[in-house]
């Protein structure tokens, strides 16, 4: 039987830190990697014998189901997922939590499994599917790694209770599970309404919410708003608008009247706030532009003003390019550049101020717990690049030709024309100075890295 063995060793971190870690609702979710279509089915208990975890893979032209039951459960020492129904003749996955001779814990990940094909065609499983396993492995460990150093950073703390909206989109989505593995409870505004006590209805059409369920929340995170990406006919562009300020303004007038107010309001913004800044370097303290998406943003800020008013410390995230395989702009040019025909925009001199998703969670998880940081704050990568070097970078990691560069009107034609100007063909050469200045430390600071970390290249 094929078997494959990788191991993490982390120096600061006990054993228990870790399989609690991994014990924890949204483990298996930070463990997905984001170049796989994954939905999950059932799941029933944790890692405990018994538990099942139920899941379709989407993968080609019909998803396959993967039912993996948990068995051979030692608290803190490992546990094992064994396939029940799935891809795979067999499949045994071993999880063993060590104490490092060094210090700390050494994770390994071993796995005996059987291809589906005759047995004789073991001697071929290296060949034929042991890449694909380094290749998923890098990844998780490289995750685990980066989400116990950012939890272990505030292990003292304590726990909070996390209201979010906009928690299924894509950082929302993220953001939930980086912090249930972390311990924190999580509350998800949402517009059905539902017995769920973590669940706060709220609708913003008809300002309404149920504000009881906000009473002793320790941080409220708002990440709601209609997309940008879109073509900007006059109603598009004022849904945009008021669905920004009137969530917003909801929210922060809400906070500031409970009894038992948040520590802190985390209010999601963009570095469209700047403009078209061209190729002038803009911080936290530069001044707003003039364009739609700048009057866009500044509406969005300026709508916490009463949580702000109410003493309650608010942090405006001006968020960057957030790259991600799983979705949003980095999604959209995988399937243009992996068939070769990607290229710069334009002429490809716009600035591109990009972070990894990661570090969005990270410097998120800084404003939580960081008392110092207040006010705007850009949430991007230290160095932004400009189009054409993303798209070169890009071509790079693919291991694909850039040769073809996307015309203005084919994107007017796409989009519109304004839309096209704004979101495309200008830039902002945004720098995250308040989190360098609070002493943030990215793990994703280079483009490239960045890249080969979220497509798993």
């Amino acid at each position: 039987m094929p078997e494959f063995t990788k191991t993490l060793t982390l120096p600061h971190i006990s054993p228990e830190e870790l399989f609690a870690w991994h014990a924890r609702e949204g483990a298996f979710q930070r463990l997905t990697t984001p170049w796989q279509k994954i939905r999950i089915v059932e799941h029933k208990g944790s890692i405990t014998n018994g538990s099942i975890l139920k899941f379709r893979i989407y993968q080609g032209p019909l998803p396959v189901t993967w039912e993996a039951h948990h068995d051979n459960h030692i608290e803190n020492k490992q546990f094992q997922d064994i396939q029940k129904r799935g891809p795979f003749r067999s499949w045994r996955h071993t999880h063993r939590f060590d104490p490092s001779p060094e210090g700390g814990v050494t994770l390994t990940d071993h796995i005996e499994y059987t291809l589906p094909v005759h047995p004789l065609s073991a001697p071929l499983a290296p060949i034929l599917f042991e890449p694909m396993l380094e290749r998923m492995f890098n990844f998780r460990h490289a995750r685990t790694r980066h989400d116990m150093t950012r939890h272990q950073k505030f292990k003292d703390a304590p726990r909070q209770t996390i209201a979010i909206s906009g928690a299924s989109g894509l950082v929302g989505e993220a953001l939930t599970h980086f912090l249930t593995t972390g311990g924190h409870e999580v509350r998800k505004l949402t517009r059905s309404a539902s017995d769920d006590p973590k669940s706060i209805h709220w609708d913003i059409k008809s300002q309404s919410i149920d504000a009881q369920k906000l009473e002793g929340v320790d941080v409220v995170i708002h990440l709601a708003g209609e997309p940008i990406n879109q073509r900007w006919t006059d109603e598009a562009k004022e849904r945009v608008l008021q669905s920004r300020k009137q969530g917003t303004a909801l929210l922060a007038q809400t906070i500031a009247k409970l009894d038992s107010k948040p520590r802190v309001f985390i209010s999601a913004s963009a570095v469209g706030f700047y403009g078209n800044g061209g190729s002038d370097i803009k911080t936290y303290e530069s001044s707003a532009g003039s364009n739609f998406l700048a009057q866009v943003c500044t509406a969005w800020e300026e709508s916490t003003r009463p949580a702000n008013e109410a003493g309650i410390r608010v942090v405006n995230s001006r968020f960057g390019v957030i790259l991600s395989a799983k979705g949003g702009a980095l999604e959209q040019m995988l399937t243009p550049f992996k068939m070769g025909v990607g290229g710069r925009i334009g002429d490809g001199k716009q600035y591109m101020s990009w972070i990894a998703m990661d570090d969005v969670l990270g410097a998120l998880y800084e404003a939580i717990f960081n008392e110092e940081i207040q006010g705007p704050m850009n949430v991007t990568a230290p160095e932004p690049v400009t189009n054409e070097e993303f798209t070169k970078v890009l071509g790079d990691v693919l291991n694909r030709p850039t040769l073809l560069p996307v015309p203005n009107f084919g994107l007017y034609a796409l989009v519109g024309k304004k839309a096209a100007k704004e979101l495309l063909l200008e830039g902002q050469r945004a720098v995250p100075k308040k989190l360098q200045q609070h002493g943030f430390e990215f793990e994703y600071a280079d483009l490239e890295h960045a890249l080969r970390h979220t497509l798993g290249r």
